[in-house]
């Protein structure tokens, strides 16, 4: 059976025009493709770490990994991603798988 996966997007627009051509029908997509938006955010402040910071903040939760891939995947698609690709720019795209606590992480290894 396949699990969730949460996709955790960070990136900074570069071109405002290419990125609302991607926002305006991609929420519609990632729906019809099995994918949730979680949350936005816009970037506030560095708390710890040193990845250099992004500007905003997608997290999206999909059904599957395979659900996820049919969106990237997609034919029908094939004229989305380039906004998205040519809207933005220093983009970090991390699939998760979703947990329901920590104990798998913690598990003690044999």
């Amino acid at each position: 059976m396949s699990q969730p996966v949460y996709a955790l997007n960070l990136f900074n627009v570069s071109n405002r025009d290419e990125y609302l051509a991607y926002s305006r029908r991609s929420a519609q997509e990632v729906s019809r493709h099995g994918g949730r938006v979680v949350a936005l955010g816009k970037f506030r402040e560095v708390a710890q770490g040193e990845i250099e910071p992004r500007s905003v903040l997608i997290l999206v939760e999909w059904e599957s990994k395979e659900a996820f891939d049919s969106y990237c995947s997609d034919p029908a698609l094939a004229d989305l991603h380039p906004h998205r690709e040519d809207g933005t720019e220093a983009y970090i795209w991390h699939l998760f798988d979703k947990l329901e606590d920590l104990r798998p992480i913690l598990k003690a290894e044999d």
